[in-house]
């Protein structure tokens, strides 16, 4: 009698663990986008109350904040992309 042959089985990933990894990344990119913004804006608003320099200090706070933001998305999202790339693996 011949034994069957055995196929490796390839990993197979459940829709929750890509929801979870969505839902996660979501977050993040919402506290690091809106943190600053926030931040920049009160901060902004108070110097210029302060310095009577109404509006430069919010628009060099945003554009700050923008800024940073931008870098740290750049940065987060090639770790992210990584981490997908591992799921499957």
């Amino acid at each position: 009698m011949e034994e069957p042959e055995v196929k490796p089985t390839k990993k197979t990933v459940s829709d929750a663990v890509y929801y979870r990894f969505a839902m996660h990344i979501l977050g993040d990119f919402g506290v690091t986008i809106a943190v600053p913004a926030v931040v920049a804006t009160f901060v902004g608003i108070w110097l210029d109350k302060k310095l009577e320099t109404t509006p430069w200090f919010l628009i060099l706070g945003l554009t700050a904040a923008l800024i940073a933001t931008y870098l740290v998305i750049k940065k987060k999202a090639s770790i992210y992309a990584k981490q997908f790339e591992d799921i499957d693996k």
